[in-house]
């Protein structure tokens, strides 16, 4: 009964990952300008003098990336193509102005930002857009030519072991495994053998140990997961994670309410970027961070089922990367917000503060929308509610 009238029938819609990635979107950055609101209040007061000075921000923010994504989804095949012949340019451009003197701009003590007066933007987050339509195209060339499957990591991961150098210059670790997450996503679609997998995921895990070992601070941070309370660990690195940790449990089942989290008045730092789950799970209880975790996983199954479902390899390629960026970010976030992971400061798309995260995420949502309007059954559905 409920395969015939309930999720299972919804599901076997042609046009449901349409619907669903278009819903999940909304939901999700509706909820996103409310918990920013409710996060950033007391910060913007003490910082600007208004509460509504941050999410003031971002509802411009959200201005600028909607028309992005809405662009985005009417564009043709052959314009992406012919703007993926320009992403690893633009993404290297972009990396390298971080390290001009005077242009390049450190927060919290990575170099990953650039200020252009009156807001500051993260070339990193239009890069994985850029770097994902350029590996794409690539990986979609190679196989008309009919190469082996194999040459995918040879052709990849030059571009993008320059791309991930570049944001390890600017000591950004959680960035760094969001690129190396769409990179192994993209290996793995390609149909490379699990040998070559191995390898690739062995010589990951040796780099990344290296660059933990040889900074104090990252060392700190992967030691303090395991007892973020401890009297040495309390005051220091485990300082944020045991005041999201405080957060998530005294919001129980149902939440002390929408606006009354007590960690974000000032103990807990970044709570409306890096630590908005700990907030939701505060002041929304158990229900809301379910439901955050639902409308995510909605999302992200809606962008690998467009995938599946689209016939032309390159945007089938681009889909996948794009779910697993998303999905790299979401584990992140909310791994480093419960503490099951070292704190790496990645945002929760489309739901923690900033700009230049919402529009790339916007864009690349658009990509996949656009991607879902030219399968036949969705031009379809869409011809025939406009002739209604």
């Amino acid at each position: 009964m409920s395969e015939k009238y309930g999720v299972g029938k919804f599901l076997s819609k042609p046009t449901a990952a349409y619907q669903l990635l278009i819903a999940s979107t909304i939901a999700l950055t509706f909820i996103g300008i409310v918990m920013v609101f409710s996060a950033s209040s007391i910060l913007s007061l003490d910082t600007k003098g208004n509460s509504f000075g941050i999410v003031g921000r971002q509802l411009i923010f959200l201005c600028l990336a909607i028309p992005c994504a809405f662009i985005a989804s009417r564009q043709s095949l052959s314009r992406w193509r012919l703007v993926s012949r320009y992403g690893f340019i633009g993404s290297l451009i972009l990396m390298l102005l971080l390290l001009i003197p005077g242009v390049g701009k450190t927060v919290n003590g990575n170099r990953n930002w650039i200020h252009l007066g009156i807001i500051d933007i993260q070339p990193s987050e239009i890069a994985k857009f850029l770097l994902i339509l350029w590996a794409s195209s690539t990986l979609a060339k190679s196989q008309l030519s009919g190469r082996s499957k194999s040459n995918a990591l040879a052709l990849l991961s030059p571009v993008f072991g320059v791309i991930i150098l570049l944001i390890m210059l600017g000591r950004d670790l959680g960035t760094s495994v969001v690129f190396v997450c769409i990179f192994a996503g993209l290996l793995w679609v390609s149909g490379v053998s699990l040998g070559i997998f191995a390898f690739f995921t062995t010589a990951f895990a040796g780099a990344l140990t290296f660059f933990i070992l040889t900074a104090n601070y990252r060392a700190a941070r992967f030691l303090v997961v395991l007892n973020p309370f401890s009297p040495e660990n309390y005051k220091n690195a485990g300082w944020q994670p045991a005041h999201s940790i405080l957060g998530l449990a005294s919001g129980g089942f149902f939440g002390v309410g929408l606006g009354a989290s007590r960690q974000k008045w000032g103990n807990l730092a970044e709570a409306h970027t890096d630590f908005i789950f700990s907030v939701i799970g505060e002041e929304l209880g158990l229900f809301g961070t379910l439901g955050v975790l639902g409308l995510f996983a909605a999302l992200i199954f809606s962008i690998f089922s467009i995938a599946l479902r689209t016939g032309d390899a390159m945007s089938r390629y681009a889909c996948v990367a794009v779910g697993c960026w998303l999905s790299a970010q979401v584990i992140l976030n909310i791994g480093s917000a419960t503490s099951l992971l070292p704190v790496v400061g990645v945002t929760l798309p489309l739901i923690s503060y900033g700009g230049s995260s919402l529009i790339s995420v916007y864009l690349a949502l658009g990509f996949v929308l656009g991607v879902a309007r030219r399968e036949p059954a969705v031009m379809s559905h869409l011809s025939q509610k406009k002739k209604k």
